[in-house]
């Protein structure tokens, strides 16, 4: 029997799920800071520069920024990290990639930031190679969360630590339903008119859905090895902040 994943809504063979996750970014990645805006309201342009400010990234760091897609993180570290730090923005996809590095590179970005593609579950970096290891908005698109983490948690230096931005489960009842409105009903629709593009905004919306709660996925990360683990919810839990270090 084949086994299967969830791609949003739909399950899927597991081996398919990469190739579909890759057309659907592959789709929007010239438009992906309309689609951030779109599906966050605008907010992620005040939730990136609070999660990286809690990721613990300083002066010096090595830090690895996982599905870092059009580079905002990126910016935000290498500013942090400064000259005689480097952080390495990695993507499984390429055209994100390439879309980050131009960005960056137009922006005057280029003295420590290195460029990968990667797949976060296998991921081609050494053990114990990184300060600190971020995603934002990456980890519900990836097919095994458990061996991403499990990943992640390898190429982090003892004392590391790792920060997860994403989308997870709203805390105040009123809110949710009215979220949930938008989100169903107004996303694709504005994917459609304004990207041309309506089924990669609805995957969009229905992966939120099937990403584990705040509870949930702080489990996911002690099993993974990291200790100290904690979170804060955003605008009433549209994303959350997840932390943990490697002892």
């Amino acid at each position: 029997m084949t086994e299967t994943t969830d791609f949003g809504f739909s399950e899927v063979p597991i081996e398919e799920k990469q190739k579909k996750v890759r057309e659907v970014f592959s789709s929007v990645a010239s438009r992906y800071d309309l689609m951030n805006d779109v599906m966050s309201m605008g907010m992620h342009r005040l939730w990136k520069p609070f999660a990286v400010a809690t990721s613990g990234a300083r002066c010096g760091h090595s830090v690895l920024d996982l599905a870092g897609g059009t580079g905002d993180i990126a910016a935000l570290l290498a500013k942090r990290v400064g000259s005689e730090g480097l952080v390495t923005l990695a993507d499984i996809n390429v055209d994100m990639l390439n879309v980050g590095r131009d960005r960056l590179i137009d922006r005057g970005l280029i003295k420590n930031i290195r460029y990968v593609q990667a797949n976060a579950e296998v991921l081609p970096f050494e053990d114990n190679a990184f300060d600190v290891v971020t995603i934002a908005f990456g980890l519900r698109n990836v097919t095994d969360k458990d061996k991403a983490l499990a990943a992640m948690y390898r190429v982090l230096k003892p004392g590391g630590r790792l920060m997860i931005l994403e989308f997870s489960k709203m805390v105040i009842p009123v809110v949710d339903k009215i979220y949930d409105e938008y989100s169903f009903k107004m996303i694709p629709k504005f994917g459609e008119l304004l990207a041309g593009d309506r089924e990669s905004y609805q995957y969009l919306v229905e992966s939120i859905r099937r990403h584990p709660d705040q509870e949930t996925l702080i489990g996911m990360m002690e099993r993974a090895g990291f200790s100290m683990t904690t979170y804060n919810n955003l605008t009433g839990g549209i994303v959350a902040v997840h932390r943990g270090v490697k002892l």
